[in-house]
């Protein structure tokens, strides 16, 4: 069988493929901001930059009290580093899908992830057809507008995640597999070929191998 990713979470157990990431969510942007502006993004965050596979989590969230200016500014200093080092964004969006959309389309970066989808079936369209990855995670499952979406989402452009969750990430993948309606061991395959393709330029080949390994 291939092996696990889980491309977003806060509870890492070094079990599966879990993505490095270094960044400033949202939710700190108005502490943040001052440093940022002296230190510069990539001075802020330090060290945990040097090991990191893609930038996040950032984004926007309009549904909390932190100033949506200051939320902006940040974000647009994440999507400028991700293209100066070449790195993907792992993206949090709640209720600022176009403002979100907006700022990738002024500043796309090499790649993007919307971690923890939960938007509708058109907005996956939307955010599909510019070429991001979304990625579903254990809210996916009570809501059938999300529901509808990951049925939507190729598997070329697909993730999974457990996010906060203490959901085992097999158990995520095994209702992922029964929406869609494809084997599991498809969905772990594909899922891994798209790791694989972002973050190491390899194409999966089969169980352990793929394209550009040594």
């Amino acid at each position: 069988m291939a092996d696990y990713v889980n491309i977003h979470t806060h509870r890492p157990t070094g079990r599966c493929t879990e993505l490095r990431t270094a960044g400033i969510h949202p939710w700190e942007a108005a502490r943040e901001l001052a440093a940022v502006r002296s230190e510069g993004l990539a001075g802020r965050l330090g060290e945990a930059l040097a090991g990191a596979q893609a930038l996040g989590e950032t984004g926007l969230d309009f549904a909390c009290s932190t100033d949506r200016e200051a939320q902006t500014e940040l974000l647009r200093a994440h999507l400028r580093l991700a293209r100066e080092r070449g790195l993907a964004v792992v993206l949090h969006c709640v209720r600022a899908f176009e403002p979100l959309m907006n700022e990738l389309k002024a500043c796309p970066p090499p790649a993007a992830i919307f971690h923890g989808f939960i938007g509708s079936p058109e907005q996956a369209r939307q955010a599909l057809a510019k070429g991001y990855c979304l990625s579903f995670g254990e809210r996916t499952f009570a809501s059938p507008k999300t529901l509808a979406a990951l049925r939507e989402t190729p598997l070329s452009q697909l993730f999974l995640e457990t996010d906060d969750s203490p959901v085992p990430i097999a158990e995520i993948y095994a209702r992922a597999a029964e929406a869609k309606g494809v084997p599991e061991e498809e969905l772990q395959r594909a899922i891994l070929d798209n790791y694989k393709r972002i973050f190491t330029g390899g194409e999966y080949e089969g169980p352990g191998r793929t394209k550009g390994d040594k």
